[in-house]
């Protein structure tokens, strides 16, 4: 029997906006100078998700690179126009460890700007590429703030072979004393056996059944009442996309895993569950004090 929405709390939804070719597991198959080879899907890709969203009346926060921006400036001004948040997501995809603190600043206020220009809009949010935020790479909120970001959700308090802290706070806090007005919102996790685990979308909503990603955030929504704060790809919605070859097995399946279904799901998220922006749904975390880290 379908489940009837009957969650009381909103969750904020986050659609991270990149091409299919740009996603960190292939930089070493596919180079930055190459990019412009391969056919942009990006453009359709966001408008399935813009027309999904509209049918369920959601709305999200698109944190986008200013490469697509630069290169799809009407798509970032359809976005706004269809009522959604734009965010900033770094011009092009660099992790932040691999970046010095002046490059990542540059790299941050350059997309910024492109992003604002195309929208007419302010961009207060910023998700770094892959999560790549570590301890080490805390300089990274100072910089934020001094552009002029107000919250960031670039930390996933998980342990992963690319990224992760698994023991940051998993509930928003301001990791940066010296900017008190910069608030992290993590992506959302549950607490099990003295463990995070990893309930926030992307490859672990393609890779779970979707009864299990359902169980997931209600529990984090009921039992927990935290709010889930779930990201997804554009092109996660592309099972039409071209293949690249020769990957190794794990990046393979990590990427193509069930593509054709996740249409389908996301529409059943909709149903499911209460969903709106980065902003809305933290609104009160972004106004008051919170704890430090």
């Amino acid at each position: 029997m379908p489940m009837s929405r009957v969650e009381p709390i909103t969750n904020a939804l986050t659609f991270d906006v990149e091409e299919y070719f740009q996603v960190s597991a292939f930089e070493h198959d596919i180079a930055r100078d190459a990019w412009g080879r391969w056919p942009s899907r990006v453009e359709a890709s966001v408008k399935v998700l813009l027309d999904v969203l509209d049918t369920h009346g959601a709305r999200a926060t698109f944190f986008t690179l200013g490469y697509i921006a630069q290169n799809h400036p009407n798509l970032i001004a359809e976005i706004v126009n269809r009522g959604h948040e734009l965010g900033c997501h770094g011009f092009e995809h660099i992790r932040v460890h691999n970046q010095s603190r002046s490059e990542f600043r540059a790299d941050i206020t350059r997309s910024k700007k492109i992003l604002e220009d195309c929208a007419g809009v302010e961009v207060r949010g910023y998700r770094a590429a892959s999560f790549s935020i570590s301890r080490a790479e805390f300089w990274a909120f100072d910089e934020m703030a001094e552009v002029g970001f107000t919250y960031s959700s670039s930390i996933y308090p998980v342990q992963r072979d690319h990224y992760g802290i698994p023991d940051a706070p998993r509930t928003p806090f301001r990791p940066a004393a010296e900017h008190p007005q910069l608030v992290e919102i993590p992506i959302s996790t549950i607490r099990f056996n003295g463990r995070n685990f990893p309930i926030g979308g992307g490859g672990f909503f393609r890779l779970y059944p979707y009864a299990v990603s359902r169980y997931l955030i209600r529990h984090a929504n009921l039992k927990e009442k935290m709010r889930a704060n779930m990201y997804f790809h554009p092109w996660e919605f592309d099972p039409g996309q071209p293949r690249i070859e020769n990957l190794p097995v794990k990046t393979r399946f990590r990427h193509y895993l069930n593509l054709s279904r996740t249409v389908g799901r996301l529409k059943q998220l909709l149903k499911d569950f209460s969903w709106s922006t980065m902003s809305d749904v933290y609104s009160e975390e972004l106004n008051r004090k919170l704890p430090e880290t």
